[in-house]
């Protein structure tokens, strides 16, 4: 059986997501819970791999189960059918305090978290305030030392709407595309708080702290705000952008279709654009 997992996680105390030697990641405590509470399960797959101390409220995987052990976890005692909340429970009761499995939805197998997805959304926190973050939201909230001019960001982020060629933005892979259609790019100002609400269909690697670095630097008057859209002209990453830092970063959710024919008809399109 194939289960949808919503996550949400502190990034703060994890090397990224993906499971790397002798590091805590969020997959490789997650891996451990769902085998501690499944037993054998195999295939976690994610929406977007984030990178270290980035955080998540809708981060979405899925996995593969036997059936006999999903009823097994999922059932509670003296019930007849399996309940996906007792399997949430169960995973609350061995998964450490930073991370927390939200939901759990039994879908079929031509659901793909990463392929099946048309777009994803996030959120970078940042302040100017010169008594830095509030200490509540230290982990989450960039503290910024100058004063930010908000319209100005707010207009710089217009000019990079739509479909472009982001390599001045992403770290380069081998073999893959740095085209990407970028939805939204807004700059929401509230109780001394900017918020860079950030959606597109898909984002390469250090795609939305980039572009959040180049609209920092637009707000607080070291560029100007044409400066950020001028680079998409480059075919290369552009060096003098500054990756903003990971902690003010959220993956607040992930969209897929809502009917389940159009999943595998997704996840080819996604595929042959990941591999133009």
């Amino acid at each position: 059986m194939r289960l949808r997992l919503r996550v949400a996680y502190d990034g703060t105390g994890f090397s990224g997501w993906a499971v790397q030697p002798d590091r805590r990641t969020v997959a490789g405590v997650l891996s451990a819970a769902l085998d501690r509470v499944l037993g054998s399960a195999t295939g976690l797959t994610v929406a977007g791999r984030t990178d270290a101390g980035v955080h998540a409220t809708g981060q979405v995987c899925h996995l593969d189960v036997p059936e006999e052990q999903w009823r097994r976890a999922a059932t509670a005692r003296d019930a007849g059918e399996p309940d996906p909340t007792v399997l949430v429970r169960r995973l609350a009761g061995v998964l450490p305090p930073d991370v927390r499995v939200r939901a759990v939805e039994v879908v079929d197998d031509r659901f793909d978290a990463r392929f099946s997805a048309f777009r994803r959304h996030y959120a970078y926190r940042v302040t100017d305030d010169p008594a830095g973050p509030s200490p509540l939201r230290r982990y989450d909230t960039l503290g910024w030392p100058r004063p930010l001019d908000a319209a100005a960001m707010a207009a710089a982020a217009r000019g990079l709407l739509g479909e472009h060629d982001f390599a001045a933005y992403c770290r380069r892979k081998p073999d893959a595309t740095t085209i990407r259609e970028l939805q939204r790019l807004d700059v929401l100002d509230a109780d001394g708080v900017l918020t860079v609400a950030v959606s597109a269909d898909a984002f390469c690697q250090a795609m939305v702290r980039s572009l959040v670095g180049a609209l920092l630097a637009v707000g607080d008057g070291r560029r100007p705000v044409d400066w950020p859209a001028s680079l998409l002209s480059r075919t290369e990453r552009a060096s003098e952008v500054t990756v903003a830092p990971p902690h003010g970063l959220t993956l607040v959710a992930v969209d897929y279709p809502t009917d389940p024919d159009e999943w595998a008809a997704r996840d080819a399109a996604t595929r042959r654009r990941r591999d133009g």
